[in-house]
């Protein structure tokens, strides 16, 4: 299957809000299920859009099978792990039928390829959970390699949410 890689158009904002939402909870990603706060911003491409560079995978017929966020710096209102001279995946999903066709890996790449353009930018950086093992190999596979010391909570009110941490350096 041919799959194309590019930015987001508004008309296209909702379908992939509701793929992010359902990966999310279709995985049992989130804690609190559909009461779960984060929902909201998985489902706000238009606002995630207007801060950073949503991506979709879209195949032949433009059917959006996922997408994801590229954060290209520090200093966006959505970078919530990079640093300096990084930039960070976020949210990154495809939908359930869609799945082991390479639009996840080929959604990684692209934000690799970006990461890559912006000057100053030496590193990408991304936050996983424990389960996302398929994730992970695409990361793997992709030399992303594990930062454990980058390991963090996002609700330090919880002591079971740990988010991993992957990092490439380019």
């Amino acid at each position: 299957m041919d799959i194309l890689i590019r930015r987001a158009r508004p008309e296209e904002y909702e379908t992939l809000g509701e793929i992010t939402a359902q990966a999310y909870l279709g995985d049992g990603l989130l804690d609190f299920g559909e009461s779960d706060g984060y929902l909201v911003h998985l489902r706000d491409v238009e606002r995630r859009a207007a801060a950073a560079e949503v991506l979709v995978a879209v195949d032949r017929q433009g059917t959006v099978l996922g997408g994801v966020t590229h954060v290209p710096s520090a200093g966006s209102a959505l970078a919530e792990l990079a640093g300096p001279g990084e930039a960070e995946i976020r949210m990154l999903a495809v939908a359930r039928e869609a799945r082991g066709r390479g639009a996840g890996e080929a959604l990684v790449r692209a934000c690799i390829d970006r990461a890559r353009a912006t000057e100053g930018c030496f590193r990408v950086v991304l936050s996983t959970q424990r389960t996302m093992r398929a994730a992970h190999r695409v990361y793997e596979r992709l030399g992303f390699t594990r930062a454990p010391a980058r390991d963090w909570n996002p609700l330090p009110d919880l002591d079971d949410i740990l988010l991993l941490t992957y990092e490439l350096t380019l």
